[in-house]
């Protein structure tokens, strides 16, 4: 581990404690703040890690791709960490305790194998700060429209600030080099959220004529897109700034006729459909809530029909580990929210009904890039946000949030796929 003085300064944003309360509230923890300093120097030496703060010693630059930490208020930073782990490191960059030249690259490294951040032998310590999500956030459907509320209808503009003119927000489907890699740029992205949107379309066999509820509206693009193929759509949100946007844009499309949007829970869906899509919906509904998930799939989906779904997913054994546990996404991003496996898709969906999952294709990379582009045009227009109502604090949240989980798709820790389900008696 290399220790040097910082070449920048942040200022503190201002911090409303009505609005942030636990990020205005540094807490006062000396022995755990202890214990999270000599954790964080053996981590700094494992990885590879350079910190940097105020009582350091000048020493030249760090070498391009070295992760750096830049801590502006070191007690500040520990004794977050120290009595709130990974929440703590998250609130401490809420509130300018700490940056990085590239966040990216400190991140990455992170969120690389991370049960290994804390050794094996200190793993006990883990009980002093993780508590479970309050029961307020868990998803029930008294309490679901609250938790889109807190996420998706913060406002449309500021998520037009990010998201291209397709209004899509969930991974694109690029293009391929001869590597696999995804070529991916902005000019790109609105045509690579199309090839997204009709492959899965396309997967659902969704066509003229088709009866497709869509869960989860997003703003109304897979909604237009099918709707334009000729088939009837009923599209669901618990969303009401969506719903105002998407009907809008249907209705902008002179498809008004063919796509509906209702503001509706997925559990009180209504009718029969020869085809259901969900894109990116599963995890808000939340884990004890996925038998009624699936059992509505399965109620609603006439003989013969397909279910598409893409889902953002993580290792079985991580989900495991992490299910029942608040962590800094679900406290300020995604309250009640739960990110399944393949595997538990697969064995919830068998478990409690007659859909099997018969195809399932993985494009985390292309989710990394789609972050990494929603992530570039956020920063570039962050100065709009305070004419829209946000603070200095949301602004860091929502660049630490797009970091973070563009590392977590970096890393392998995340992926996404597209899935088939289909019942027993039909052939895929």
């Amino acid at each position: 581990m290399t220790t040097t003085a910082p070449t920048t300064t942040t200022p503190t944003p201002a911090l409303d404690p009505a609005r942030w309360p636990d990020v205005a509230r540094v807490p006062h923890v000396p022995l755990r703040a202890v214990v999270a300093a000599r954790l964080l120097h053996r981590l700094a030496a494992r990885r590879g890690l350079r910190i940097e703060h105020p009582a350091g010693l000048c020493r030249q630059p760090a070498p391009p791709g070295t992760p750096v930490l830049r801590l502006h208020r070191p007690g500040d930073f520990l004794h977050r960490v120290g009595e709130g782990g990974l929440i703590g490191f998250g609130e401490a960059y809420q509130a300018g305790d700490w940056d990085s030249p590239d966040l990216i690259t400190l991140l990455t490294e992170l969120a690389t194998a991370p049960q290994t951040l804390v050794p094996r032998g200190t793993q006990w310590l883990r009980r002093l700060y993780v508590s479970r999500p309050p029961a307020a956030d868990l998803p029930t459907a008294a309490n679901a429209r609250r938790n889109i509320h807190r996420h998706y209808d913060l406002s449309n503009d500021m998520f037009a600030l990010f998201l291209d003119p397709t209004m899509t927000y969930s991974s694109a489907v690029f293009p391929t080099a001869p590597d696999g890699a995804p070529e991916a740029s902005r000019e790109a992205l609105p045509t690579a959220q199309h090839r997204k949107i009709d492959r899965l379309l396309d997967l659902a066999r969704v066509g003229p004529g088709t009866r497709l509820l869509e869960i989860g509206t997003g703003w109304g693009e897979l909604a237009v897109r099918a709707a334009a193929r000729g088939a009837h759509v009923v599209s669901l949100t618990l969303s009401e700034e969506q719903l105002v946007l998407a009907r809008r844009r249907i209705a902008r499309a002179g498809l008004d006729d063919r796509a509906e949007v209702r503001l509706c829970d997925y559990r009180a869906a209504e009718g029969v459909y020869d085809a259901v899509v969900s894109v990116e919906m599963i995890e808000a509904v939340g884990r004890p809530f996925w038998p009624d998930y699936f059992r509505t799939l399965d109620r609603v989906l006439a003989p013969g029909g397909r279910v598409a779904l893409q889902a953002i997913s993580m290792p079985h054994d991580r989900m495991l580990a992490s299910s029942r546990t608040q962590t800094w996404i679900l406290k300020y991003v995604f309250p009640g929210g739960q990110i399944p496996s393949v595997r538990a898709i697969r064995e919830t969906a068998a478990r409690h009904t007659r859909l099997r999952v018969t195809r399932a294709d993985a494009y985390g990379p292309h989710y990394a890039e789609t972050l990494r582009l929603w992530r570039e045009r956020f920063t570039e227009q962050s100065a709009q946000l305070a004419g829209l109502g946000f603070d200095e604090v949301f602004r860091r949240t929502w660049e630490f949030y797009l970091a973070y989980s563009e590392a977590g798709f970096r890393t392998g820790y995340l992926d996404v796929h597209q899935l088939l389900l289909t019942r027993d008696e039909v052939a895929a």
